[in-house]
C-alpha cells in the first residue's frame, strides 16, 4: 500500500474544515480534486476514510491516516525549517488543553512559545477527562489531560495535581446559609458545560443526588464572573480562587472539601525538536504553579 501525500493532506483538510468545499478552498484546489483524492486514497487503503455527513467526520481507519498525516507533516515542516536559508513556514502544533488550565497555569507555556518564531499555536480546549480523545482522532499532536494510560503511540508523564475547591460569593453564601451548614440541595449551582462534572461529584459525596437550578457558564473567566456574581456556587481552581479570597469577592464553601485533579502531559513519541522544546515549557509551567 503506498499513501500520496496529496491524499492525506486532503484528509486532513476536510477534518479540520468540515467539508469537502471548505478543504478545496483551504488547499486552493476544486472539489471535484479533493473528492478524487479521497476516492483515490480509500481505494488504496480499501476502507472508507470519511464519513459523508454534516460537517464531514473521519472514521477509525481515517483517524489513523490523520494521525500519521500530521506526524509527518509535523517532520517535514521542521526539516524544511532547518534547511531554508531564511524564515520559513511555522510549524503547526495542535495541542489539547483543558479550559481551567489554560486560564492559570498554562499561561507559562503560552508565554514562552511567544518567543518563538517558527512556531504556530493551535490550541483545543477540550476537558481533562476527554482531551485524549483528540490524540487518539490525530486531531492533536500533545494533550494536557487527567488520563494516567498513554494513547497508542504517546508517551505520557504526571505534571501535577489541580486543586479545586467549592466557593461563592460572600452574599450568596449568606443567603443559602441554614443554621452552621448551607442547603446544598437547593442552592443554584454553575457548571462549566454538560461534561464538567466537578460540582454533581461534590454534591453526591453529600448525598444531594441533582442540584435545584444549574447554570451553564462555557468559559474559565466567565464561570469565574457567574460565581462572584452570585449566579451560584462552582468548584474553582486554587489558581483563580486565591485573588478573590484575598479581595473578599469569594469566600470557600467548605473547609473540608477538595476536589484534587491530577494531570499528565501526552504527545506522540516521534524524534521532533519542537514537541520536545514544548514538553520543557509545560513541565516548568507545571512544576511553578501546580500541587507536587
Amino acid at each position: 500500500m503506498e499513501l500520496n501525500a496529496a491524499q492525506l493532506a486532503a484528509l486532513v483538510a476536510i477534518a479540520d474544515h468540515g467539508t469537502f468545499d471548505a478543504a478545496a478552498r483551504a488547499l486552493h484546489v476544486t472539489p471535484s480534486a479533493i473528492s478524487q483524492r479521497i476516492r483515490a486514497l480509500e481505494s488504496a487503503v480499501g476502507r472508507v476514510v470519511v464519513q459523508r455527513s454534516t460537517p464531514c467526520r473521519p472514521t477509525a481507519s481515517g483517524a489513523t491516516l490523520i494521525r500519521l498525516a500530521r506526524q509527518t507533516q509535523l517532520l517535514y515542516d521542521e526539516a524544511r525549517g532547518v534547511l531554508a536559508d531564511g524564515p520559513g513556514a511555522p510549524v503547526d502544533l495542535p495541542v489539547a488543553v483543558n479550559a481551567d488550565s489554560l486560564a492559570t497555569w498554562f499561561r507559562g507555556v503560552v508565554s514562552d512559545i511567544a518567543t518563538w518564531d517558527d512556531t504556530a499555536l493551535r490550541v483545543h480546549v477540550e476537558d481533562q477527562a476527554y482531551s485524549s480523545d483528540l490524540l487518539r482522532s490525530g486531531d492533536v499532536l500533545a494533550a494536557v489531560t487527567s488520563d494516567p494510560v498513554a494513547v497508542q503511540g504517546c508517551s505520557v508523564e504526571r505534571l501535577g495535581t489541580l486543586r479545586y475547591v467549592p466557593a461563592a460569593s460572600p452574599a450568596f453564601a449568606e443567603r443559602w446559609r441554614r443554621g452552621r451548614g448551607l442547603d446544598w440541595a437547593c442552592m443554584p449551582v454553575v457548571v462549566f458545560n454538560e461534561k464538567d462534572a466537578l460540582q454533581h461529584d461534590l454534591l453526591r459525596a453529600r448525598g444531594v443526588d441533582a442540584p435545584a437550578v444549574v447554570h451553564r457558564v462555557p468559559t474559565s473567566a466567565d464561570f469565574l464572573e457567574a460565581v462572584r456574581l452570585g449566579l451560584g456556587w462552582g468548584v474553582l481552581p486554587e489558581p483563580q480562587l486565591t485573588p478573590g479570597l484575598g479581595d473578599g469577592s469569594l469566600v470557600t464553601l467548605s473547609s473540608r472539601e477538595r476536589l484534587d485533579v491530577p494531570l499528565h502531559w501526552q504527545r506522540w513519541r516521534i524524534d521532533s525538536p519542537v514537541l520536545t522544546r514544548l514538553g520543557d515549557a509545560v513541565r516548568a509551567a507545571a512544576r511553578e504553579r501546580l500541587r507536587a
